[in-house]
């Protein structure tokens, strides 16, 4: 049960993200130029997840051929779902209009994509859903700062865009618990072919989602590229801190374990 408590902490965080994206830009003013630099770096981040934590768990633990394949499944899973979102074109600026639709879609496939990496981080171990879960906390900011941006820009009402930004933590949070019980009990192999998937999928989310968004709010500047660089590199010291303190924590349980051995020895005696 304090498991199932933590994955549902864990999960609520990127959404929790989204949100308080989604309120800068409903209460504070919104720039092309900002939102550039913001996908830059979330996308930085996002490759950072993928580098620095899901592939290297993945080719400690699985052969080659499982990693490809799982792999380019998941890219090929957010190919399609982008494919199917595009499908839905847009009938205008008004406030009924679909383009308001694509853009929530696209925002719930990411965060159920979240749901599905944090859920499998937690069935292998929590350390690593607690590192996923950070990352995606930066990445999902400039997401729901778009959202949000962006259905202003297309009139729709106040209270219906804090309605629509109250709902996205549900998707994460469903496919965490839904990865979570699928995994949980399954074998290590298994585990590592769903990060490896949900891999795939952050990958071409961030090299074609994030970026083309970017490219589409303004044109590139440097600073775009320090931002991509500069999120990565966030990703990277957050990663090592949360690891560092992870591992200390993890060590003093140990030792006071070691501790109370001895004492519950001689009480025996």
């Amino acid at each position: 049960m304090e498991n199932l408590w933590i994955v549902i902490g864990l999960a609520l965080l990127p959404g929790l993200g989204n949100l308080a994206g989604g309120m800068v830009a409903e209460y504070l003013p919104t720039s092309p130029r900002l939102l550039n630099l913001a996908l830059h770096a979330a996308s930085g981040i996002v490759i950072g997840v993928v580098a620095i934590e899901l592939m290297p768990e993945a080719l400690s633990n699985l052969a080659g051929w499982w990693i490809a394949t799982a792999f380019a499944a998941g890219g090929t899973a957010y190919v399609g779902a982008d494919s199917l979102i595009k499908r839905m074109k847009p009938t205008g600026r008004g406030k009924g209009g679909s383009g308001m639709w694509m853009i929530y879609v696209a925002v719930a496939v990411d965060l159920t994509g979240d749901g599905l990496m944090i859920g499998s981080g937690s069935a292998v171990a929590t350390s690593l859903a607690v590192v996923l879960a950070a990352g995606q906390v930066l990445a999902d900011f400039p997401d729901g700062y778009s959202v949000v941006a962006n259905m202003r820009e297309k009139e729709v009402p106040r209270g219906r865009r804090i309605v629509v930004s109250l709902s996205f933590p549900i998707f994460c949070l469903a496919a965490a618990l839904l990865a979570w019980f699928l995994l949980r009990n399954a074998p290590d192999a298994a585990k590592h072919v769903a990060l490896v998937f949900v891999a795939g999928l952050l990958t071409v989310a961030a090299v074609e989602d994030m970026i083309e968004e970017a490219h589409d709010a303004a044109d590139d500047t440097a600073g775009s590229m320090l931002s991509f660089v500069g999120g990565f590199a966030l990703f990277a010291l957050v990663s090592a801190g949360l690891g560092t303190i992870l591992s200390a924590e993890s060590s003093r349980k140990q030792d006071s374990a070691v501790q109370r051995v001895p004492v519950e020895l001689t009480d025996a005696a």
